[in-house]
Formats: structure tokens, sequence, C-alpha cells
């Protein structure tokens, strides 16, 4: 079984474009909750829920996270940039994983995975504080032999490979050698001692390849759970991505 988790952040995405100046995130006439969302992703039978808190905070909201931490009851995956502040922010809340992922103010969404190469002594001190309190690290990275085989010798238990250049090619001609490079980097991760995660861009179409990835554990997908649930509702959306996701 390949494990689904599930990203809220447009859930929020919609609640802030209409009630980004409002003091509370919920209540009254303040929708949707993503924390809502997630107990509801949950029930379908998402395996954890992944929540990003970015610096310009345009979607998720501290309080949000607090909340989630509270309420859900499989896993918490806390997405978050590699800084200081978002270091004392994992340690305080003590999710069970953490993915650390770039972050860009001009980007509309995480594009790319990190360069542990040319970030290497942040992301270290970053994995070694979440090792001591007990959090599982995941670093976000592109399929690329360098930075798989330096994120395992920094002690990173966990990968999530970056499959969006996969997912932008998928009607292109590169799509072919978008996903060999994915199949390498799993079977490299695998080959390292790594538990390998993928995420960025699946949707219900190419899922059916994305599944046959070798070695892979589990997939975080968001935004196209969040736009299929505007039609099912939530919990059909979810458990269609997850037969999807371990269709036999």
């Amino acid at each position: 079984m390949i494990l689904l988790g599930v990203n809220i952040d447009h859930c929020a995405t919609v609640r802030q474009a209409r009630y980004r100046q409002a003091e509370a995130t919920t209540g009254g006439c303040i929708e949707p909750d993503p924390v809502t969302f997630a107990v509801l992703a949950e029930r379908a039978g998402a395996d954890g829920i992944t929540v990003h808190l970015r610096e310009d905070r345009r979607h998720i909201q501290e309080r949000d996270v607090w909340r989630l931490r509270e309420t859900i009851g499989t896993r918490l995956n806390f997405e978050m940039a590699c800084t200081p502040a978002m270091i004392a922010f994992a340690l305080r809340l003590k999710p069970e994983s953490v993915c650390v992922v770039p972050e860009s103010r001009e980007e509309v969404t995480t594009e790319g995975g990190l360069d542990v190469v040319g970030a290497r002594d942040r992301v270290r001190a970053c994995v070694d504080a979440m090792n001591a309190a007990g959090i599982v690290t995941s670093l976000f990275i592109d399929p690329d032999e360098a930075q798989i085989e330096l994120s395992a010798k920094l002690g990173a238990p966990w990968i999530e490979l970056h499959t969006g250049a996969y997912a932008n090619a998928y009607h292109q001609p590169g799509r072919a050698s978008e996903f060999a490079r994915l199949r390498v980097g799993a079977t490299l991760g695998h080959r390292c001692g790594l538990v390998v995660n993928a995420g960025h861009g699946i949707n219900y179409v190419n899922i059916a390849e994305v599944r046959t990835l070798p070695h892979l554990h589990e997939l975080n997908v968001g935004h196209s759970i969040v736009s299929r649930a505007l039609f099912t509702g939530v919990e059909a959306a979810v458990s269609e991505m997850k037969a999807r996701l371990n269709q036999a």
C-alpha cells in the first residue's frame, strides 16, 4: 500500500481570497475551514495531512496549524522553509514529520526542489534539530544524484522527490525522460537507505504512472484533490485519489 498524504493549503487559499484581513481564521461567516477539510479527508482514508506555513502566510495561518495539531487523528506533515524561525516553530509544534522545502515569495506555489548541496550547513542544522526532537525529516528535492546522496549523508531519513517537472511535461515529448529521472532517483534513494516519497503536480490522470515508481512509500497530493472536491465533495475526492493510488 502506498500512503496518501493530503495537502490542505489551497482550501486555505480560497478562504484567504475573501477573509485575508479578518482577525479570526474560522467561525461566523469565515469559510472554508481547512481543518474541517482535513477531518473529512481523514474520514475518506487519508493517511496524513500536509500543511505549509509559508513565511508570507499567504494561505495557512499559525492558528490553522495549531488547530490541526489538536484535531487530526492521523499524522501531521509540516512543510517548512529551512530558516531558524521555522525550525523553532516546528520544535514547538512537534509534528510527526517535517518536509523541508525551498520558498520564494515570488512563486505561486513551491517550484523546484530544495538545494541541499548549496545549503548544506543550514539543512544539516535543521535535520539535526529534528532528529534530536524525534521528528522525522523529509527533504523535498529534485531527482538529482548529488542531492539524493547528500540528503542521506546529512541524516535525513526521508526524501520527497519533486514530481513537478514530470507533471508539467506529461502531455509533452519530455514526459518519458522526466519519468525516467524519477525512477532513477527513487532507486538511488532506496539504495542510500532513504524512505522515498513524491509529490507536486500529481493529479487523477498522471497518478496512474506515478504510482509505478519503485520503492514509493507515500504521495502528497493537494491542489488536484481540492479542485476535485469543488465538484464531488472532499470525501469523494480523497477516496477516488486513494483508490487510483492503490489500484490493483
